[in-house]
């Protein structure tokens, strides 16, 4: 299986301390070694990146570890593969474009017999189950909304029951984001954390290195962390429900589907 990383920021912050650990798990501290990727999106820019190769042996992913790159909204995967030999095009985040805007996703899961009607208005460039239920997702937001980009609380409430529907097939925690906001959906394990002042020392479950968060965080910054499993000590990170639905934005949650019944949450 694989494992999804996630921030969204009140401001452009990074996220090179946590990534470091995320990486490490990518085939030092765990064996999710068939690839990796990250995304940084901060407003209308969007940059991706991805490797096919082990995290914890790659250059470039230490790079990122070490040197900050700041977004409002950061996406990282480690693939261990399920569907899909080892390849750049099967490597998340995935990305593709829609009224108006980048859109990032990144999956951690196995959905079993999975095939959607495409109608070729987005197509998969890989074998992944992951990037067919991407695409599907994206086609149907295109039908239902033409080229309209409508608010996140419309656009989750309106994919909630779609993603319950994939999640029939199998293992379907993910996360989505325009660059606006962020939607987590667990179908399994997922956590979250939310950071804001005071800030205080933190300590990385992987390798064991120590930040005072203060350091690099002032009394505006508010942020909330997504993660397959907790990256810090010291943090009181939370486990999404089974079916959970959650929509940051500026870290704060603004919408909260808890499988059966949704409600705006502030």
């Amino acid at each position: 299986m694989c494992e999804l990383f996630a921030l969204n920021s009140r401001l452009a912050a990074a996220a090179h301390f946590l990534l470091s650990g995320f990486a490490a798990r990518g085939g030092r501290t765990a064996d999710h070694v068939d690839g990796w990727g990250v995304a940084f999106h901060a407003g209308e820019h969007c940059e991706v990146i991805v490797e096919d190769r082990p995290a914890a042996e790659s250059a470039l992913a230490s790079h990122y570890g070490r040197h900050p790159v700041q977004a409002r909204n950061i996406v990282a995967h480690i693939r261990k593969a399920t569907q899909g030999v080892r390849a750049v095009e099967n490597c998340h985040p995935f990305r593709r474009d829609w009224a108006g805007r980048s859109w990032v996703f990144a999956h951690n899961g196995d959905l079993k017999d999975f095939h959607p009607d495409l109608d070729g208005s987005f197509t998969p460039a890989g074998q992944t189950d992951s990037e067919r239920a991407f695409c599907w997702l994206m086609q149907r937001l295109q039908q239902r909304f033409g080229h309209r980009l409508p608010a996140w609380p419309e656009l989750a409430a309106t994919l909630t029951p779609w993603l319950h529907e994939v999640a029939e097939h199998g293992r379907f925690n993910l996360l989505l984001t325009d660059g606006r906001a962020m939607l987590a959906h667990a179908s399994t394990r997922l956590h979250w954390l939310r950071r804001q002042a005071p800030f205080g020392q933190v300590q990385l479950r992987d390798g064991g290195l120590r930040l005072d968060l203060a350091l690099l965080n002032g009394p505006r910054d508010r942020m909330t962390l997504v993660a397959t499993e907790p990256l810090t000590h010291d943090e009181d990170w939370q486990a999404f429900r089974p079916g959970e639905v959650r929509v940051f934005d500026q870290g704060d949650c603004i919408f909260l589907s808890e499988g059966i019944r949704t409600q705006a949450a502030a």
